[in-house]
Order: structure tokens, then sequence, then C-alpha cells
């Protein structure tokens, strides 16, 4: 039986939409994440015996009518398709499936991913050629519903499947989270059977790059984050030390192009005695100094762990900063203080480390004040990158329910991006409105890179790492489009 994997085609005409990211869209810098998770899927799927195909549309910019042409020519005996989505794409994501059905109306039909996770019932309901929804983790679930397709054997005993019976919606029970991460094959390895490296592309990283993920999961509770509320819950479970250096080794002999590991947790660094554990692995296999990588880490992140991934080949890490007002910290329950914000740069510093740096505008508690103080913060900061994006609210998190609630967004997803892809701000607070947010980001951005001070970084960074200087101009070219329009400053009273 034969089960194709679709990342399907969304304004490819305007560049690379990378539906897997935290906020999914066009981005300012041309970065794409690879689709991990339909990846894994696929993978597991193959491990258990199924012949798999696996496209991505997206990242080869494969509109919908090649799409087709390549289904038509690879796919067309599937009896399973699985398809990922997002919220900005979900209408598009749809009517691709419905194109796919009216082609193959034997084949089942199937949507994953963090949206229709979260809206399961809604998401069918918009077309009857949809039949059913995979939610939460699917690696599993694609599996055993595969296997009913195949045996013939009732859906209605798939776990975490939402599916179509006739004039009925059928909403079966979750499944338990993924333990044994050590079953799923590494992405690694799928990448270099399926994928180009050179397709992808990530802004702080010199690339080629691969992203891997060495657990599931975050303990955090940020009420905007929404992979830990759709897909993969709160508990962080992990990979063996010993399976995520044998990937690592499997990089280095198989994919020599590869210049950067992209340890994509949603916060890696939350166990210190693991980190520890696989650091002095890495330095003892003297595989850091091969191939750097870096990582997401919580602001908590202490300067001996910090020192060590450094010696261990951690080049950069990654922090979700979002914000120097307490009170909207405590807000989005971020469980982080300021003081550990200013200790984390601090230390990063001193251990040498690269940060690039994550804000966000438009949470509660948000004024034009606090706005100013996060772009005063960041320039004092002065990382080796950041990046200013206002609140996205997706369905599923506490913070879409707040911004819903209040009246804040208008829960029409096309309008998650614009025209051409990139995001769009849908939040409007009281007396902020979602042009103003948007009009900061693009501010920040600009007073941001365009310093003398960071350009004069950057050129010292780029003089003695020729990679480094590789992915400044790359980045300089693409973030241009945007950082040298002329941007104001709506938290200046003055220029009104």
């Amino acid at each position: 039986m034969k089960i194709t994997f679709i990342n399907p085609p969304f304004k490819t005409e305007y560049g690379k939409f990378s539906r897997e990211s935290r906020s999914p869209s066009i981005g300012h810098s041309g970065e794409i994440y690879y689709p991990l998770w339909l990846m894994y899927s696929a993978a597991y799927a193959k491990k258990n015996g199924f012949d798999i195909r696996f496209f991505d549309s997206c990242a080869t910019r494969t509109d919908e009518e090649k799409t087709l042409k390549w289904v038509s020519s690879e796919c067309s005996d599937t009896e399973l398709f699985v398809l990922d989505t997002s919220t900005p794409s979900i209408m598009s994501d749809v009517r691709f499936g419905c194109r796919l059905k009216d082609l193959y109306p034997a084949a089942f039909i199937l949507l994953v991913g963090t949206h229709p996770s979260s809206t399961a019932e809604e998401t069918l309901g918009y077309d009857l050629r949809i039949d059913g929804v995979a939610r939460h983790e699917y690696d599993i679930t694609v599996l055993k519903l595969a296997e009913a397709i195949r045996d013939k054997t009732p859906v209605e005993e798939v776990l975490g499947l939402t599916f179509r019976k006739g004039d009925e919606i059928i909403t079966n029970p979750d499944r338990p989270y993924f333990e044994d991460l050590d079953e799923i094959p590494f992405a690694a390895e799928f990448i270099n059977d399926y994928l180009d490296i050179n397709d992808y592309y990530f802004a702080a990283s010199n690339n080629p790059a691969i992203q891997i993920f060495t657990g599931r999961g975050c303990p955090a509770r940020c009420n905007f984050c929404v992979y830990p509320q759709t897909m993969h819950g709160h508990k962080y479970r992990l990979r063996s030390i010993d399976n995520v250096i044998s990937e690592y080794e499997y990089i280095i002999k198989n994919l020599p192009g590869v210049k950067e590991i992209i340890i994509e947790d949603d916060t890696f660094t939350v166990n210190k005695q693991r980190v520890l554990e696989f650091c002095n692995k890495m330095i003892e296999k003297g595989l850091g100094k091969k191939l750097p990588w870096m990582c997401n880490a919580r602001v908590n992140l202490d300067l001996e762990t910090m020192k060590l991934m450094k010696k261990a080949g951690c080049k950069l890490i990654i922090p979700g900063i979002e914000s120097v007002d307490q009170k909207i910290l405590n807000n989005i329950r971020k469980g982080t203080t300021v003081e550990q914000i200013e200790k984390y740069i601090e230390n990063a510093h001193k251990a040498k480390l690269l940060v690039h740096a994550c804000y966000m505008v438009g949470n509660e508690g948000e004024t034009m004040e606090t706005m100013r103080d996060t772009l005063k913060a960041a320039l004092r900061f002065n990382t080796d990158t950041a990046q200013f994006y206002p609140l996205i609210p997706y369905p599923g998190t506490v913070a879409f329910d707040w911004a819903k609630s209040n009246g804040y967004i208008s829960g029409k997803y096309e309008e998650y991006c614009q025209e051409d892809g990139s995001i769009n701000c849908v939040i409007n607070t009281p007396g902020i409105s979602a042009q103003q947010y948007v009009d900061f980001c693009a501010y920040a951005r600009k007073k941001y890179y365009l310093r003398p001070r960071y350009i004069l970084h950057r050129i010292k960074m780029g003089l003695t790492d020729i990679e480094d200087l590789k992915r400044s101009l790359k980045g300089f070219a693409t973030l241009s489009k945007s950082v040298f329009k002329k941007a104001k400053d709506p938290t200046d009273t003055k220029q009104d």
C-alpha cells in the first residue's frame, strides 16, 4: 500500500512558505523550515513497511498544477494522502485536498498539523471531500490509519483520528503521546533520501543546515506557543543521548555538505543534566569541532552550562525574551523574570555564545511605553541577531482564546498572511492598532540592523569567519527589502 505525504503549495509565486515555522509565512529573511513533523511521520510509516512518496511543494516552489502533475506520475495508486497544513494556508490546503479527492476518489484525504489538530470538526466542515484529521502527534495515528485501510478494519479504532462517516463527523479518543522516541528514524536520514538540503535556509545559521529534534513537548506554559498546546503537550519526552549522537555521526558521514545542526526542541536546555551529558559526549567524540550546532534555550540557562555547550560545539542560542516588562511576562505565563533575561545575556557574552533574541509585541498589558522599553533593551543587549514580531494568536492556544473573547481578532484565518505570504498582524488591542504593531516591528528591525555598531560587528565577524560573512551577505540581501523601507516609530508621538 502506498502513502503519499505532501507539504502543499501555498503562494509559491511569492517565495517559500515556511509552514512548520512557529509563525508560518514567507519570512523577511527567506527562512524556510524542513517539514519535520510530516517527515517523521513518513519515516515512521516507511519503517513499518509502507511504500511512501514525499514532496515538499513549498521548498521547491512547485505550484499546484505542477504538484498534481507530480502526483499523477508518481503516486496515482496512492490509498492515503497525508497533507500538512497551517492556519494561514488552511483554506488553500483544504482546496488542494479536494482536488486530490476529485482525481483519486478512492483515496483517503487526511489533514495534519497544528490548525486541524485544534479545529478538527470545524476543518472537516469546510468540504465533504476531506476524509479526516489526525490530531496532535500523528506518527502512530497515520500508521494505524494506513493499517486499517490496508487491512479493511474499522477506522473507529484509530486513536487520535477525527473522520467523516457519511454525514456524521466522528472524533475518536486521543492517542497517548509517543514515549519511545528512539523508535522514530533519523530526520537526517530521511532528508538525505528524499529532500535537497539546499532548498532550506535558516537566517541565524550557516547553510545548508539540518534541523533535528532530540525531544518533544515543553514544560513551559507560554500562552502563545502553538506546538506544545496543539501537538506535543507539556511533558518533555527525550531521545536517548546515544541515539542523538548516532544521528550526528550519520550527518557527518553521509551529508558532508551540511555546515550546522539546528536542534529544534522547544527548549533543549530544560533538562540541565541531559544537556551536560550530551555536551560531554560531543566533546569526548570530537563531534562539535566537526559540525557546530545551535538550539532554543530558555533564559534560566546558567553560565556553567553555557561554557560547556560552547566547548561542545554550540555556536548560538535562541531565547524567547518577548518583553522586558515583568507584568507582560506574567500575563503570558512565560515563567521567566527580567532579572533572568539580563543575567542570561551577560552570561552568553561571557561564554562567547552568539544569541538570536526573539521579541514579541501585542500581548496582554502592551503599551507604547512597554514597546519602547523592549526596543531599548534589544539595542542594549546587542545580540548577534534579533527578531521583532507581533503576537500571532493561533487556534488552540490560550492567547487565541484571550484575543478572540476580547474582540481583539476577527478569527478569519485568511487574514493571518498578507497577499505576498508575509506575516500579517491580526490583533488590535486597546490603544494600539494592528498597523501600529506592524510599523513598530518594521521600525525596530531597521533601528537594530542599520546601527553603525551592528554593521561593524558583522564586518568584524565576517573577517574572522568566512561562513559568517556569507550568512551576513545573504541575510542582508533578503532583509534589505524590508529594512530600507521608510519605517515610522508609532511610539514616538512627536511624529504625529
